[in-house]
């Protein structure tokens, strides 16, 4: 009829959507999905949370409600109350720290803690300045001078044989280039270069430190590796296994897929040994054998040692993570970077290794991981890393007796470092859309 409103059968705006049905969507739609979708599902998780209750019914009022922090013994704890005597923990904690550093030098190890977020900083996250990358590379000579003390000149002979390493592999390909092709001009510029800096280090660094000291002397007031324990060793050992062990396994990865025979053969062998020898026979080694076959005379610290061990047992599995994403990667990846005239080292910085290591970011995580637990194993051969700090603890008179509450406490440390290492790999998954490409 003329006047009236048309009906529109097309809709002039869009609908907004609507809340899904409580029965499907949020939390009670989660548990309906995963926890009760059937018979057994529902019985498993109803028999799992009676456990779970049952677990928290004692250990929450022993651990929390029922805990004594203020006690001189064990049977002071018991005298107080029945819980978890955690005065063991409030007595002994600067100990299971530092082990037996000196008290007046505690702030040493602690500014090198401090400085190690500084230097990871721009190597985890990308928003860092990467300014910052110059003092990541300087720091493991910082935290040990730090730590351990002596002539700042020692670290800085140590720099000058890295630059002088670097030199030989910046000036020398192009010296060489006509003779050589350009690949074995940059191998031999880079043996060239470990050689210059090994020499260097084994020869001449300490005619550079005395010489300068004799200067102007510089450092610190020394202290031995035998005072050092606790929760400092594990993360000395691990931090620095973990920080040597990916670019080691990087070049034993490369090299194993390498077309020259003798670096193939070296990278397969090394590898093939390490990972066929325990980690126990390898602490032993540094322990012990090293020293038959240094010589006389010559002092080789324990801990650089172990940490030399542990990087190199570590390398050796992270090589083998880092091939599985280079093979996990298209052929058609490689064609690419052929195609666009890119050479073998430029491909492998632009192109490959980028993906190739997003791929392997669990494997690489879950080898860290591993590294970091297993430096409790240096308990065998004398070093008193947290666990080896029990022994001595327990022996005291006055705690003789307990147990739950020490290992409790190391795995709780434990924990911490290997859960935060667990989400930052979550995170930068995310961050680098692996599961998306």
């Amino acid at each position: 009829m003329a006047g009236e409103k048309p009906v529109a059968f097309v809709a002039e705006r869009q609908i907004p959507p609507s809340p899904p049905p409580v029965r499907t969507g949020g939390a009670l739609g989660w548990a309906r999905d995963n926890l009760f979708s059937g018979v057994f599902n529902s019985v498993a998780t109803l028999l799992s949370l009676a456990f779970v209750a049952y677990i928290l019914a004692m250990v929450v009022p022993w651990l929390f409600l029922d805990s004594v922090w203020n006690a001189s013994s064990l049977q002071g704890c018991r005298q107080v109350d029945d819980g978890a005597c955690l005065a063991v923990i409030n007595e002994r904690f600067l100990q299971f720290v530092f082990g037996f550093y000196p008290e007046e030098l505690r702030w040493r190890p602690i500014l090198a803690f401090v400085l190690l977020f500084v230097a990871i900083w721009p190597a985890l996250f990308s928003s860092a300045p990467r300014k910052l990358l110059i003092f990541s590379a300087l720091y493991p000579l910082l935290a040990y001078w730090l730590i351990w003390g002596g002539s700042l000149w020692g670290p800085v002979g140590a720099v000058v044989g890295i630059a002088i390493g670097w030199a030989c592999i910046r000036f020398l390909p192009p010296l060489v280039r006509g003779r050589l092709d350009e690949g074995l001009a940059f191998l031999a510029a880079v043996g060239a270069g470990i050689l210059a800096t090994a020499l260097w280090w084994l020869f001449c660094v300490i005619a550079f430190e005395d010489a300068l000291s004799a200067v102007l002397a510089i450092g610190l007031e020394p202290v031995e590796s035998a005072r050092l324990g606790g929760f400092l060793l594990s993360t000395i050992i691990g931090v620095s296994g973990i920080a040597g062990s990916l670019p080691i396994g990087i070049v034993l990865a490369l090299g194993r897929q390498s077309n020259l025979i003798l670096i193939k053969a070296v990278c397969v062998g090394f590898i093939e040994f390490i990972r066929g020898v325990p980690l126990i026979t390898l602490l032993f080694v540094a322990w012990l054998l090293l020293s038959y076959f240094l010589p006389p005379g010559t002092e080789f610290d324990l801990i650089l040692r172990v940490v030399i061990m542990v990087t190199a047992f570590a390398s050796a599995y992270m090589a083998e993570v880092i091939r599985g994403g280079l093979a996990g990667l298209p052929a058609g990846q490689y064609e690419a970077a052929d195609s666009l005239g890119l050479d073998y080292w430029k491909s492998m910085r632009l192109i490959i290794l980028p993906q190739a290591l997003k791929i392997s970011i669990p494997g690489i995580v879950n080898t860290f991981i591993g590294l970091f637990k297993d430096t409790t194993l240096v308990i065998i051969i004398g070093l008193l890393d947290p666990v080896g700090l029990l022994q001595p603890i327990r022996a005291d008179q006055n705690w003789n007796g307990i147990v739950w509450e020490l290992y409790g406490f190391i795995a709780l440390f434990f924990f911490i470092f290997c859960f935060a290492m667990s989400r930052y790999s979550m995170y930068l998954e995310r961050n680098l859309d692996v599961g998306h490409r």
